[in-house]
């Protein structure tokens, strides 16, 4: 004869347990984890860091960049702007730093810096935005058989694929190693 030993229904723990709600896109995570991030290094916006070229124009933009903004403790007003700056321009960035407030202030929209403080360092090099490709007319053969459709929405983009298709020459390129 054999013993059939029973054992105990087994307890769920809570990591066992189903997560409940509905699956998050990491586009919808990004915002969270990026703003922990730039409040870890001093930044309470990080658009300060991916607008500065509008904030500061792109001549000041080229030469400079945002490393922190360090508050008083318990406010968040009259703080300090920490920045990197390429350089001799150094001397230039001292001369506009009544400026740069002005602007920072006023992309915050009240007086939250009230000082500037610059290192000399090496500033990464802004990446121009490249245009997209203008879109050639569509040709004459092409837009006779979109004439029938009555969505404009869908016929605009059924115009824009036949130009680009009409466009690529070649064998596609799938990946580069540029980005």
């Amino acid at each position: 004869m054999s013993k059939r030993v029973v054992s105990p229904p087994a307890k769920t723990t809570p990591a066992e347990t189903p997560r409940g709600g509905r699956a998050r896109s990491v586009a919808e995570l990004l915002p969270d984890i990026g703003r922990a991030a730039f409040r870890r290094f001093g930044f309470v916006q990080s658009a300060v860091v991916s607008r500065w070229a509008e904030i500061v124009g792109p001549r000041y933009a080229g030469v400079s960049s945002p490393e922190s903004i360090r508050f008083p403790p318990g406010k968040r007003s009259g703080g300090t702007l920490n920045l990197v700056v390429r350089g001799a321009h150094g001397t230039m960035m001292q001369h506009i730093a009544p400026e740069i407030i002005e602007r920072v202030n006023r992309f915050f929209g009240y007086e939250a810096i009230c000082k500037v403080y610059m290192r000399q360092g090496d500033v990464p090099l802004p990446r121009p935005r490249v245009a997209p490709p203008s879109l050639k007319p569509v040709p004459l053969d092409l837009s006779a058989s979109l004439r029938t459709i009555a969505d404009p929405e869908l016929k605009a983009v059924l115009e824009a694929l036949a130009a680009g298709v009409a466009a690529t020459r070649g064998a596609p390129v799938i990946g580069t190693s540029d980005e």
